[in-house]
């Protein structure tokens, strides 16, 4: 009777062994296995300001500075040529060839007042998209950010031109960061709400701590 009972407790093992066995290997191989002893998730509730980002470019961005300033004076000197120089001419002789024309009627005459006039503003126009464009450039070119006490904002420092820089404190929900920084080959495009344009990460850069980088300042957010 007890060796009855022993074989029937034994099959039942065997049976149950059967049925359980490869689910819970197909479970583990597909990943539902749960968390192993110890292990928990990253906490973003830090106890201090941590450094998540560095990459200082202040050479690079002093020599951007010379070289918009350089840029717009060159413009600046065409354009006050072309308002100094290119007057209209006096009347023209009879003998004169007439200034040639463009396939529109217009004329093509250096020394009219339209002409003056019309290279002046252009090369004031492209000096000051130089300018421009450097400076926007400088203050969207992130060089260092650090996550505040606590995890809940964050502190982008960025550039002007000629290596000065200045930092403010945003909220971390109101970043977004627009594509993994796997998926970039070059830069890392940020969004704070509220501010016009993006603000880019070199990954030239030196990344801390990785995997808490990825769940604040790299985790895409809906604005």
């Amino acid at each position: 009777m007890a060796g009855a009972g022993q074989l029937g407790l034994w099959g039942l093992r065997c049976c149950t062994w059967r049925v359980w066995g490869p689910w819970a290997r197909l479970s583990d191989a597909r990943g539902l296995a749960g968390p192993a002893r110890g292990a928990s998730p990253l906490d973003t509730h830090v106890p201090r300001d941590l450094l998540l980002f560095r990459h200082e470019r202040a050479r690079f961005f002093r020599l951007l500075g010379l070289f918009c300033t350089g840029q717009f004076a060159f413009w600046a000197y065409l354009a006050h040529f072309a308002f100094s120089e290119l007057r209209p001419a006096g009347q023209p002789a009879a003998s004169v060839r007439p200034a040639p024309t463009l396939p529109g009627g217009a004329s093509v005459n250096p020394t009219s007042n339209k002409w003056r006039y019309g290279f002046t503003v252009s090369c004031l126009t492209v000096g000051s998209l130089i300018v421009a464009a450097g400076f926007v450039y400088s203050r969207r070119s992130v060089w260092q950010v650090v996550l505040r006490q606590g995890g809940r904002d964050v502190t982008l420092s960025t550039y002007y031109p000629f290596g000065l820089s200045s930092s403010f404190t945003v909220p971390l929900r109101q970043v977004s960061c627009m594509a993994h920084r796997s998926e970039v080959p070059a830069m890392i495009p940020l969004k704070v709400k509220g501010r016009p344009f993006y603000f880019l990460l070199d990954k030239q850069g030196q990344v801390y701590n990785p995997q808490l980088f990825d769940l604040t300042v790299g985790a895409y957010r809906k604005l």
